[in-house]
């Protein structure tokens, strides 16, 4: 399973998330792309899943999503926050999942 970072997450995150593959929307090339961009691109690209903290991101996308997405509900997107997530993360990773949005809190 692939997992892409959005840019509002800290890349520190994607080291917590071994053993996936795991790359920054910048590392990636896809800097800059807007959501339903982002998400096509990263289907093209082989990424499984998006992990963000856009939590408007559900409302600015349709049901026929490409890729599952991960939002993390916080009040802040500090590494410590970010990282706070890990577990949650992982422990969703352990099944596969559908293209569909999940709002982890």
């Amino acid at each position: 399973m692939q997992l892409l970072l959005d840019e509002s997450v800290p890349k520190a995150l994607g080291f917590a998330l071994s053993p996936y593959f795991v790359r920054t929307a910048q590392t990636a090339g896809f800097a800059g792309l807007l959501n339903g961009e982002l998400m096509f691109a990263m289907k093209a690209a082989g990424y499984d899943v998006l992990v963000t903290f856009d939590q408007n991101l559900p409302y600015q996308q349709n049901a026929n999503l490409p890729v599952a997405v991960l939002v993390l509900k916080a009040k802040d997107n500090r590494v410590a926050t970010a990282l706070s997530f890990a577990p949650k993360i992982l422990a969703l990773l352990e099944n596969e999942l559908p293209p569909q949005v999940v709002v982890l809190e």
